[in-house]
């Protein structure tokens, strides 16, 4: 049940992520992408914190039954990967499609099974079977023309990596240390971090952010406060290879969500990649559904 608790945050979390997308997107027009980035994050951060105050019985208690593990250090060490993973993705953004840098990003289906097997995991064969589907269902979807690679496609592989290591850094915390603190922790430094390379690289204009108000404060509050503390929470019952497929469904949600919010079509190729995608998912979830639901004849 406990994994499957795991499953559904995950879920989750790739839906907000994936239903905000749009408000990126428009959150970007006018403003840089680090701009944009220290102003989400800031806005998370307030949006988490409330949480954080409200589990503050929960802390002292387990402080005096000796269970209290502070998720402060590890979060800095969350958010440095975090951001460095984002700001590659970002920088991706200006060669290349939004299409080719979300399949390239995505590649941590495959990354993060492999870093898995690496340090000693043990994989089913339906974690394969489902990243290959997944992987097969997300270039449906993604890629539009023809697969040529150029600079901006280099830096999105090497988010790939990054997003990767923030799923295997995570994976190792979250069972371990106060999810909340991790959270928040690792916004803070997204946040900070954003700020310092806005301010050295773009011109941050206050009344050009005021403007953006909306889909920061959407963005911040649902991708940032709630998707990624929903994921540290997720991995905190889910195995890694499991939480990588299942979390690449934001662009599955990201493209419903720009059908129809923005009206935009999606052409057979494309539809038969979400569904490929949703059986990737549902192939390596196969055993845990399997085991706590119960049928009657």
């Amino acid at each position: 049940m406990l994994r499957l608790k795991g499953s559904l945050c995950l879920l989750l979390a790739a839906f907000l992520w994936g239903v905000t997308f749009v408000a990126q997107l428009v959150g970007m027009d006018g403003i840089g992408p680090f701009t944009y980035g220290f102003a989400r994050y800031v806005v998370g951060v307030f949006a988490i914190l409330p949480v954080w105050y409200l589990f503050r019985g929960k802390r002292v208690n387990a402080r005096i039954n000796g269970n209290y593990h502070p998720g402060w250090k590890a979060g800095l060490g969350a958010g440095v990967i975090m951001f460095v993973a984002s700001a590659f993705q970002q920088c991706a953004l200006q060669y290349t499609t939004a299409g080719k840098t979300a399949f390239i990003t995505c590649l941590y289906i495959i990354f993060v099974p492999i870093m898995s097997v690496i340090i000693g995991k043990a994989l089913n064969k339906e974690n394969w079977v489902g990243a290959i589907a997944a992987l097969v269902g997300l270039y449906c979807l993604s890629i539009k023309g023809d697969f040529s690679l150029n600079y901006g496609d280099l830096l999105a592989f090497i988010c790939s990596i990054f997003w990767s290591l923030h799923i295997m850094y995570i994976d190792r915390f979250a069972d371990r240390k106060d999810n909340i603190e991790i959270s928040v922790a690792q916004l803070i430094v997204c946040a900070v971090l954003n700020c310092f390379t806005a301010f050295l690289l773009e011109q941050v204009v206050l009344a050009d952010i005021v403007r953006a108000w909306f889909p920061i404060v959407f963005a911040g509050v649902m991708s940032s406060g709630i998707a990624f503390t929903l994921q540290i929470v997720g991995q905190k019952y889910a195995e890694p290879a499991h939480a990588a497929i299942i979390m690449s469904l934001e662009s599955v949600f990201g493209a419903l969500a720009g059908w129809v919010v923005l009206s935009e079509q999606m052409t057979g190729t494309e539809i038969f990649g979400c569904v490929l995608m949703l059986a990737g998912m549902l192939i390596t979830q196969g055993r845990v559904i399997l085991r706590n639901t119960s049928f009657k004849i």
